[in-house]
């Protein structure tokens, strides 16, 4: 009976050394290793600092900085094609403003090249033509640079029946008409919402530019401030003249008027 059990523990003992060493003897199972994915770059030039409207470029408001070559623009300045980059922009006045870490584009900045500042600043066939405003015909002075305005002329004529009031005739003459400066002011300063100026420097097209110089002559200019959202709209074209009793004409712009309404 003993030799049995010794026979059978002697038995259970080998398998498990067999077991144990099949087990040692086997490879582990190791996870691959996903290659990981360099994304490429390249070093752009970038604004070190918020650079402002009509601010004078220095090499302490740029530097270079790495940008994922895929969405580096051409317009972007890059280090490895313009090593010099920095030493180009500098003295070049910002044309629109520029906040920290954003790339600095070429047709963002203008080279005064002796010029004084204003004409640095205008594109290239525009004009620069200053009128006079008052709180009255400035929009209450809510108007500020680089605001969009219409330029309305308000005149009085002769009434043809006689013995009948002045005519006051009202015409938006010029449309969508970017504002330069309000006095000598190019930019808002401080956060301003309101600037009291007395005169408004407009950018115009020669012809505009004309057109203002004859206006100014005939009537009193007043300036409408547009809605931010009608930046990029066109010249509009006047739809319908509406003559009010009293001797009053008004320009209406596809509105419909009260005017009309109360015929």
């Amino acid at each position: 009976m003993n030799r049995a059990r010794i026979v059978v523990l002697t038995i259970a003992v080998g398998a498990g050394g067999v077991a144990a060493w099949l087990a040692s003897g086997s490879d582990p199972q190791v996870a691959p290793v996903q290659p990981t994915v360099q994304l490429q770059t390249v070093d752009v030039l970038v604004a070190k600092n918020d650079i402002g409207l009509g601010q004078s470029v220095t090499a302490d408001d740029v530097q270079w900085q790495s940008w994922p070559a895929a969405t580096a623009n051409n317009n972007f300045i890059r280090r490895n094609e313009r090593p010099e980059g920095i030493r180009d922009v500098i003295g070049s006045i910002a044309r629109a403003p520029f906040i920290a870490g954003e790339p600095v584009r070429e047709p963002k900045l203008v080279k005064p090249n002796g010029s004084g500042f204003m004409a640095a600043m205008l594109p290239s066939g525009m004009r620069a033509v200053s009128t006079e405003i008052s709180p009255e015909t400035g929009a209450g002075g809510f108007i500020l640079p680089n605001d969009r305005v219409d330029v309305i002329l308000s005149k009085r004529e002769k009434n043809p029946d006689k013995g009948g009031p002045d005519l006051i005739n009202a015409e938006i003459i010029l449309s969508n008409i970017r504002v330069l400066a309000i006095d000598q002011a190019p930019k808002e300063k401080d956060g301003q919402n309101s600037v009291v100026g007395k005169t408004a420097t407009l950018e115009l097209k020669p012809d505009q530019a004309e057109i203002l110089a004859r206006a100014r002559q005939s009537g009193t200019l007043s300036l409408a401030l547009r809605s931010i959202a009608d930046v990029n709209a066109t010249q509009e074209k006047a739809v319908e003249v509406v003559k009010r009793g009293e001797g009053v004409n008004v320009v209406r712009y596809g509105i419909p008027s009260p005017i009309a309404a109360q015929k």
